[in-house]
């Protein structure tokens, strides 16, 4: 892909959450914000036509009680496909990294689970989430917890800062996912994991016929295959590494949860 078609990839995929935060802020639900990228995309730019009666991304993802407590407005802004806390399996104390934190949901509730003596932090490229996502931590009193702007593809963190990183269906969007592989690998102390939820295409499937699934900003086009993110996560240096299917987002694609560890010495 080239540099020019990389920025305008980043810019539709900015544009788009942007508008998410935008509506959640001003007080819409999370079906309303879902209705309101359908009803101001183009065909191109709207999520899959399965979308809103499977429930595969936004809130609905959660099991019920799951986010009670939390700010609506995080809630309305979440558009992930699935549930990295529960993949992830976050114990007291620990550092917590979410790439592509959007309005704050998983932050939220990974601060909650890793408890006063743990720290979560979220990274995100799009100014209007950040913003969003910060308000509903001072909504939650939520003081364990920081938002930085940045990209996925070079996380503001030192080497080894966290001891896990969650993803919600963020990683498909980027343009150059070995550099994402990288950083998450990077950022983790030894012996650290990933708990990621991700939309992953099967082994069968060309790019090709992935582009004709569905758009690279609704998490279609961009997706890997469960070959590819496997490869891609051994060339980082993970280990025991598994991408484990959960429901289908278009024919042949699935919403999927991918676990690997990052070693604990390097023999």
């Amino acid at each position: 892909m080239s540099q020019s078609g990389d920025v305008a990839l980043r810019e539709q995929v900015r544009a788009r959450y942007a508008q998410a935060a935008t509506a959640a802020s001003g007080g819409a639900t999370a079906d309303e914000v879902r209705a309101l990228e359908s009803e101001c995309c183009s065909t191109s730019c709207c999520t899959p036509a399965n979308a809103a009666d499977d429930g595969w991304t936004g809130a609905g993802v959660y099991e019920p009680g799951f986010t009670d407590g939390l700010p609506a407005e995080a809630v309305a802004a979440s558009l992930g496909c699935g549930n990295p806390l529960m993949v992830a399996e976050l114990r007291e104390g620990e550092r917590v990294l979410d790439l592509g934190s959007g309005g704050g949901i998983d932050v939220l509730l990974s601060a909650k689970r890793v408890g006063p003596t743990g720290f979560a932090y979220g990274v995100d490229v799009t100014d209007e989430m950040l913003d969003l996502a910060r308000a509903n931590a001072a909504r939650a009193s939520a003081s364990n917890v920081e938002f930085l702007r940045g990209d996925i593809e070079a996380v503001p963190l030192s080497d080894e800062a966290v001891d896990v990183v969650i993803s919600n269906c963020v990683i498909n969007l980027s343009t150059d996912k070995p550099a994402v592989l990288s950083e998450m690998f990077r950022v983790l102390v030894p012996g650290g994991r990933i708990g990621i939820s991700d939309v992953v295409a099967e082994d069968t499937l060309t790019p090709e016929e992935r582009v004709r699934r569905g758009s690279y900003v609704n998490c279609i086009a961009g997706a890997l295959s469960r070959s590819e993110y496997l490869d891609g996560l051994k060339a980082a240096g993970f280990v025991d590494a598994e991408v484990s299917f959960t429901h289908e987002a278009a024919p042949e694609m699935h919403a999927a949860i991918i676990r690997a560890t990052k070693p604990k010495s390097s023999q």
